[in-house]
């Protein structure tokens, strides 16, 4: 089973703030003084630069545009509502913030299926919502496909349960831990597990120093030790450069990318560039007005599309 796809959907914003709704939680949110409608534009050059820098280098970008049907401030980040698997599958996940859930779409899958790609199945767990049990997709699910396991940092995002049930449908050992940012004098829970921890082919991303359980820290390095050549380790500083919001991709003759910001590539050291280029080339883009308002990076913008073509 592949790790690393050649194809991302990427869902172009027209209505990008700060979404008050998510900075409950999201403390990597800053508001910007600055009007919405120039904050938008600011999100639409760096999507636009980004979108053509994948495929400068062969990604395969589907690219749909947001709508004004309803407020979604944050539809530039699809992989937390929508992910796409290799037997056919769609999942569609329960969403903390209500005016997110308006982001889910049939209209955008069915572009995919007229593209040629195969749906054959969906999990649907989004009646979730219901019982105020969220798991926001690849936002709060790090997917490890080679070796059939997934890890999970708990929050109010990532029910426990939830997760579980997941990884039973989809055939995959559960590793689950809660990951901690410092916020004043408080550890507070990391929304995403995504933000901290990145999975390769080859290369495990992690920030070891948010897991503050010691028990919950040893079980997820041993997993990693187990199916990786390479785990980078990053510090919490660099988690807020958006380092652990990466994703590996296919490009032109299959070549691997790590996809990161700018600022997540400028927090690196010399030695962890030397790291990932032993697996990967490196592309990054500026997302700062991105990154700012909407507590989230590169690999937050791209929904993996793993599905089958006919």
């Amino acid at each position: 089973m592949k790790q690393a796809t050649n194809t991302i959907l990427m869902v172009r914003p027209i209505g990008f703030r700060m979404n008050e709704e998510t900075a409950i939680n999201n403390y990597f949110q800053q508001d910007i003084s600055a009007a919405n409608t120039e904050i938008n534009r600011k999100a639409q050059l760096e999507f636009d630069t980004f979108a053509e820098k994948l495929r400068d280098h062969g990604v395969e970008v589907i690219v749909v545009s947001d709508t004004n049907d309803h407020d979604t401030p944050d539809s530039i980040f699809p992989n937390n509502w929508v992910s796409f698997h290799d037997d056919g599958t769609v999942g569609l996940y329960p969403m903390y913030a209500e005016n997110r859930r308006t982001e889910r779409r049939q209209d955008i899958i069915d572009t995919l299926i007229s593209q040629g790609y195969l749906v054959k199945n969906t999990k649907d767990y989004t009646h979730y919502e219901a019982q105020n049990k969220f798991l926001e997709g690849t936002g709060s699910i790090i997917i490890d496909r080679a070796n059939q396991k997934a890890y999970c940092a708990l929050s109010g995002r990532a029910d426990e349960g939830l997760f579980k049930v997941f990884c039973k449908d989809f055939g995959l050992k559960p590793i689950v831990f809660t990951s901690y940012q410092q916020e004043g004098d408080q550890r507070l829970a990391i929304y995403h597990t995504n933000v901290m921890m990145c999975l390769g082919v080859k290369l495990a991303v992690i920030c070891l120093d948010t897991i503050d359980d010691v028990s919950e820290r040893e079980n997820v390095v041993q997993n990693l030790q187990e199916d990786y050549d390479d785990i980078l380790e990053i510090t919490e500083a660099q988690v807020h450069q958006f380092a652990g919001n990466m994703l590996q991709v296919k490009g032109k003759q299959d070549e691997l990318y790590l996809v990161m910001s700018s600022s997540a590539y400028r927090s690196l050291t010399a030695d962890q560039i030397q790291i990932i280029e032993k697996s990967s080339t490196i592309i990054h883009s500026d997302l700062e007005t991105i990154e700012t308002c909407g507590g989230g990076s590169a690999r937050c913008m791209m929904a993996e599309v793993f599905l089958p073509k006919s």
